[in-house]
């Protein structure tokens, strides 16, 4: 799977992406700034939020690595403070603004590598959380937001005007849908996993779709529509646009007529497009936003200057002057108070609703689900998974009045919902002695959902068998021969060119005692563990009874993960986002 790094979850302790007026973010820089100083006297008396007419010493060096649509904006704001001596403490800042992906970044801070900026604007939070996420990882530290940019669809002007711009409002669903329908509308996209706007607005289509009757197969349809025209950067996918009105280059299977964009990038590509120009909708559901955290990196390492001296540029951001200059590259600067002529230059216009109100932060859940639904949909899946029915899944989860058993199958029957028809899907289940000596008996063995035998097809035959599981009673967990017998099946079968997975679920510990020891199953997995082939095991200990280390040390012995819900509703978010880390740790 996995062409490149993913996020493992978002939205949690992230800025709020929904930037609010200058004195929001000038207090939460205010408040950092004596946390970062040793005194809150030092820092009024050092001019820290003072305007100097001259620099007393040498100017404090300071490094920004920005998305490439802000970059240019911050290098304009940073030439402003050179061209009027702004100070902090006294001395001027040298500020070095380098463009980078925000996902490459991200995926370097990750790492836990030293970092060679001290600032860090990337275009969405998203890449803030999936940072702070890690344990390993560099320590980053959001400031505030300074801009918004809404995420919506731009189309040439005869794509347009065939869905009735600017007069006719549609939602993300609608939008999606007539790209769908119409071979001559090609939606494009920057992908997912490396476009935070492009993640934003699938997750937006994800959980729209959730309240349509079969908009779990909808999504998964766009989803695998989408995937065959993502581009690997929102830059990028502006080069897939006709490059003039000729009927050659509009007729061009190659070139999108509609691209999912943020305002900025519109407002950016219109102001350079030599007459040609985009029209923007606006959805009537709401926009996501990009919201350009401000954010410290490795904070603890920095200097007293340093850190001051980032937080005062961060300040002259969202002062009048940093304003207008951002305003001048096309982001906003108050959601309360939207220009008129930006988004006229953004190609939008009354009655396309782009002074609404922005959506709420995205939940970190319903970004989890639509990563895993992207990455099973752009490449084929061939995944076993393998359910422990020992006596205790029988067990209620408290407040639900279902058992383990209730939640687990409902939550398998939600993730087949968004496999598609050439996905290879099977499933085992567990106790002790289930088919003679054997812990595990093989239920429905691992083929293609939409082949057919009989009167139904793979995916009708699973249904079946998710909704029939049951715990078998007195029956004990025989863990590791099954793990073993499974991993070899999956390993053996390997089939090329697919994400290739075994998922296993159970609410407890090894039961039987005659089985393989844990240390030998380790030693084993690891021995049929193949870099060239890779089957990740994405083992989830379900419950307070299971043991999350065990399942850890298990799953890592074949380049997997363990995971452990305490609440078995989260099941099916979390094998998605298991799926997602999986296929960013396996890159072939």
């Amino acid at each position: 799977m996995g062409r490149h790094s993913l996020p493992d979850a978002y939205g949690a302790g992230a800025a709020d992406p929904r930037p609010r007026a200058r004195r929001r973010t000038v207090a939460i820089a205010t408040v950092l700034v004596f946390t970062v100083a040793a005194g809150t006297a030092v820092a009024v008396r050092g001019g820290l939020l003072s305007f100097g007419s001259s620099c007393r010493d040498n100017a404090v060096p300071l490094k920004i690595a920005a998305s490439p649509d802000m970059a240019p904006a911050l290098r304009a704001v940073a030439e402003h403070a050179r061209a009027h001596n702004i100070t902090s403490d006294g001395h001027c800042i040298a500020v070095t603004v380098t463009a980078r992906e925000s996902y490459k970044v991200a995926d370097a801070l990750r790492s836990g590598n030293k970092s060679d900026v001290q600032a860090w604007v990337p275009d969405s939070a998203l890449w803030v959380t999936r940072v702070s996420g890690e344990s390993n990882a560099t320590r980053v530290t959001a400031a505030g937001s300074v801009a918004s940019s809404p995420v919506g669809v731009a189309m040439v002007p005869s794509a347009a005007k065939s869905l009735g711009w600017p007069e006719k409002t549609y939602t993300w669903t609608e939008l999606a849908g007539a790209a769908l329908r119409d071979d001559r509308l090609r939606l494009g996209a920057a992908d997912p996993v490396r476009s935070a706007a492009g993640l934003l607005a699938l997750t937006q289509l994800n959980t729209a779709a959730a309240t349509i009757k079969g908009g779990d197969t909808q999504v998964a349809a766009m989803a695998k529509t989408l995937s065959q025209r993502t581009s690997d950067s929102d830059s990028q996918v502006l080069d897939t646009l006709p490059r003039d009105s000729s009927g050659t280059e509009q007729g061009n299977p190659q070139r999108n007529q509609a691209l999912i964009l943020s305002e900025q990038s519109a407002f950016a590509y219109n102001s350079s497009a030599g007459g040609t120009r985009l029209d923007l909708f606006y959805p009537k559901d709401g926009s996501p936003r990009l919201d350009y955290p401000f954010t410290l990196v490795d904070e603890s390492r920095l200097s007293t200057d340093t850190s001051r001296a980032a937080l005062r540029f961060m300040t002259l951001l969202g002062e009048s002057d940093g304003q207008r200059i951002l305003e001048r590259y096309g982001f906003r600067t108050d959601d309360e108070k939207v220009s008129p002529a930006l988004v006229t230059k953004a190609g939008g216009r009354a009655p396309q609703p782009f002074a609404r109100a922005a959506l709420d932060p995205t939940p970190a859940k319903a970004v989890d689900e639509a990563l895993g639904t992207w990455t099973i949909t752009v490449q084929t899946a061939r995944i076993t998974t393998v359910v422990d029915a020992s006596a205790s899944m029988a067990q209620p989860v408290p407040g639900t009045g279902q058992s383990r058993m209730d939640v687990t199958r409902a939550s398998l029957l939600q993730a087949l919902a968004t496999f598609t028809s050439q996905d290879e899907i099977g499933l085992w289940k567990f106790s002790t002695r289930l088919d003679g000596d054997r812990d595990y008996r093989v239920l429905v063995p691992t083929e293609r959902l939409g082949d057919r035998k009989g009167n139904g097809t793979q995916r009708d035959r699973l249904s079946a068998a998710f909704s029939s599981l049951s715990p078998v009673p007195n029956g004990a967990t025989g863990l590791y021969d099954t793990t073993l017998a499974a991993y070899k099946a999956a390993t053996s079968s390997y089939v090329k060119g697919k994400f290739n997975a075994l998922v296993l679920l159970t609410d407890g510990v090894n039961q039987d005692p005659g089985s393989i020891s844990r240390s030998a199953l380790v030693t084993q997995l690891q021995k049929l563990t193949d870099p060239q082939r890779p089957v990740p095991l994405i083992a989830i200990a379900v419950g307070p009874d299971a043991d999350k280390a065990e399942v850890q040390e298990i799953a890592k012995a074949t380049g997997g993960s363990g995971q452990q819900v305490n609440d078995p509703t989260q099941i099916h978010s979390v094998i998605l986002r298991a799926i997602v880390a999986a296929g960013s740790q396996n890159q072939g």
